[in-house]
């Protein structure tokens, strides 16, 4: 278990997603717990392991201790882990292995460029933005055809179809819609700002069937505007994930700030819960 006054700390010292106690406990449905500086979820018979410390000081060796030490404790069949190294006590033993970097945004000083300042413009021409606190039926149906045209993998699907049921769990999530002249949904972000120093975008798709050009630039803009007015400091990207999402980022100024590797290991037959990795998503 997590105190108030123990989540209250992590908030304020987190940097990553998997910091955002709220946020994990509501996609994972998992008891979050705090030990040694870091933290960890856990249900059932699996574990998700976050290895990156609070206080920053990245020691493969503490995280492989206290990792091997909750193996003894809690015996679960499946872990899964995510820091900037594999400890060794998992390097030899992952049956999935992905490698990535977390993109920032830094907002203190950021100014947008003219040529995106023009396709913002452009996108209000056919769009209009509004902010939420729920999802609709909408939202679902949009989710539905993102899901269905783009075939994501089991985990990012299910990120997706969890989203409904955080948003309206989540004091802190906000949802970014964009509509056409006529109020139908075209695109929508879901956004957490939950973290004391940063903002993190969650999920975020754009239809094809009421398709408007840009407006997943124009939610990006209206992310960044969000994320100032609550006073942050930066926004958490997400993982690159592929060259089309890094380009994206990158055209508006994000920038890979941290190592990210990722280790599946289960000694099981059956599965019982696929992770969600926040932010593995397309834009």
């Amino acid at each position: 278990m997590i105190s108030p006054q123990q989540q209250h700390t992590i908030l304020r010292h987190a940097y990553v997603p998997e910091h955002i106690v709220p946020l994990m406990v509501l996609i994972s449905k998992a008891e979050p717990y705090l030990v040694d500086g870091f933290i960890y979820y856990s249900k059932d018979n699996w574990l998700i392991f976050v290895g990156y410390p609070l206080d920053r000081s990245i020691s493969l060796n503490a995280c492989d201790i206290l990792l091997r030490t909750l193996r003894d404790r809690l015996h679960p069949e499946y872990i899964w882990f995510i820091g900037t190294e594999v400890p060794p006590s998992l390097a030899s033993s992952c049956t999935e292995r992905e490698s990535d970097h977390y993109y920032s945004l830094d907002i203190q000083s950021l100014e947008v460029k003219k040529e995106l300042r023009r396709i913002v413009q452009k996108a209000l021409n056919g769009l209009m933005t509004e902010r939420s606190h729920f999802m609709a039926k909408e939202h679902v149906a949009l989710t539905q055809e993102f899901i269905k045209r783009e075939k994501p993998s089991p985990r990012i699907k299910e990120l997706f179809l969890s989203m409904p049921a955080y948003v309206k769990g989540s004091q802190t999530a906000v949802v970014l819609n964009a509509r056409d002249k006529k109020g139908r949904l075209s695109a929508f972000y879901v956004v957490e700002l939950g973290a004391e120093s940063f903002a993190t975008y969650v999920v975020g798709c754009h239809s094809k069937k009421r398709y408007v050009a840009h407006a997943s630039d124009l939610l990006f803009f209206e992310m960044i505007r969000l994320a100032q007015e609550f006073g942050k400091t930066s926004i958490n990207l997400g993982l690159g994930v592929n060259p089309g999402i890094r380009r994206f980022k990158e055209k508006w100024g994000g920038i890979p700030f941290l190592n990210y590797e990722f280790c599946e290991h289960h000694t099981g037959y059956t599965k019982p819960f696929s992770l969600v990795k926040i932010l593995e998503t397309k834009l």
